[in-house]
């Protein structure tokens, strides 16, 4: 049986070991109880959003989404929650009037479109989507929250914004919104919308980013459409690329190969909605792998204000170092080194070595200090039950690994 374990490489050892290995029907029991607190309440009044443009279907006020009991950014927050640290959210825009985005968390941004205008609405919506994962602050009146809430967001928008769907992304735009990042001394660039084109105005463009000491983090493709395709500047040098999984361990995103760092929830994901107009507001459910790069590079942001004198390319080197394994040794050709954690990547010590040649190890976690720039509050999300943690991780293991059977991978192949 394949399961999500202890890296294999030197670093602290982890609270969240698989001390049983239930059944998966027990395990799908779980999961469904758990998937079945997703919806949210209904919208008390309307929000107002312009005809055409996403909006709330209410607030979530069930249980803890599952991706956030995973990933158990709680224990992160007395260590660090991403504060003073600018990550550049490229999309859609990001709409700052939803209320978990606390006042000027949010900034002005830049419309590269037609290089007009702020980028602090977004129509579309993903880029709200995207940046609610990173970036929303808990909320007495909801049980969702983001990775790293206390980052500011730059928007920087290169596509659709007006009107949703999925037209095809500019690799040139997408080449400015980096450019943009890089002038405001971002430190984390999430890219929310790939491009299925390389050109040399991107490429040059990551380099900029890569040289200025910025964590570039971008997501795998998906779907049946962009089967064995590569996605940019995720495929590039130096860029942190992310795949994903789904609730019930299967892989969720298609595009594979060895810059494939690591992984991350991607499917069945809830987060803030744009068109709340000053409200609490949030989406329905979506499945999305791109989503799953949201939390790699809150997991940056949340490195970068604990550890400040990492470079960006250490930074990358600690996520991936600590990053939960399969118990079979090696690199995943579409999860990279294994499931991102974001509390061993903060505070784990001797995890400064690539995965690749980082030797076994059982060193514990050292003691830290709080982060008492934070401004969470203290009662927050739910503590996840260790059981309940350790069946989702032999789930999603085994799930993986049948899947990718299926799919006619081995592990570490």
């Amino acid at each position: 049986m394949i399961r999500w374990g202890s890296p294999e490489h030197g670093g602290g050892t982890t609270a969240r070991r698989a001390g049983t290995r239930p059944a998966l029907g027990a395990l799908a029991g779980l999961v469904g109880a758990l998937l079945g607190a997703l919806p949210v309440a209904a919208a008390p009044a309307r929000y107002g959003a312009p005809a055409g443009c996403a909006s709330p279907v209410g607030v979530h006020t069930a249980g803890t989404p599952w991706a956030i009991e995973l990933l158990g950014p709680r224990r992160v927050w007395p260590l660090s929650t991403g504060s003073g640290v600018r990550t550049a959210v490229l999309g859609t825009g990001v709409d700052a009037r939803n209320a978990q985005f606390r006042p000027g968390q949010v900034e002005d941004g830049r419309d590269v479109l037609d290089n007009s205008g702020v980028a602090t609405d977004d129509c579309d919506g993903r880029g709200t989507f995207a940046a609610g994962l990173i970036a929303a602050r808990p909320h007495d009146d909801t049980t969702f929250a983001g990775l790293a809430p206390g980052v500011s967001v730059l928007p920087v928008r290169y596509t659709q914004s007006t009107t949703q769907g999925n037209g095809a992304v500019d690799p040139d735009r997408l080449a400015a919104a980096i450019d943009v990042a890089v002038t405001a001394r971002a430190r984390v660039i999430y890219v929310v919308l790939p491009a299925t084109r390389n050109t040399a105005q991107l490429r040059a463009a990551t380099a900029r980013a890569i040289a200025a000491d910025i964590v570039v983090v971008s997501p795998a493709t998906s779907g049946p459409r962009t089967q064995g395709a590569t996605s940019y500047p995720t495929a590039l040098p130096g860029v942190l690329a992310v795949g994903a999984f789904g609730p019930d361990g299967a892989v969720a995103s298609t595009e594979s190969g060895d810059h494939i760092g690591v992984s991350a929830p991607g499917r069945q994901l809830l987060s803030l909605s744009a068109g709340a107009n000053g409200r609490l507001g949030h989406s329905p459910t979506v499945d999305d792998p791109a989503y799953a790069a949201a939390y790699v590079a809150g997991t940056a942001a949340l490195l970068r204000s604990y550890r400040p004198e990492l470079s960006a390319a250490e930074v990358v080197r600690r996520i991936t170092s600590t990053a939960q394994r399969t118990a079979v040794a090696g690199h995943h050709p579409q999860l990279g080194w294994g499931m991102v954690d974001p509390y061993r990547a903060v505070a784990a010590e001797g995890v400064e070595d690539p995965p690749a040649v980082a030797a076994a190890s059982a060193q514990p976690v050292a003691a830290a200090g709080a982060d008492r720039g934070s401004d969470v509050h203290p009662v927050v999300l739910p503590l996840a039950s260790a059981g309940l943690v350790a069946a989702l991780l032999v789930g999603i293991g085994t799930a993986v690994t049948r899947r990718g059977r299926a799919r006619g991978w081995r592990p570490g192949g």
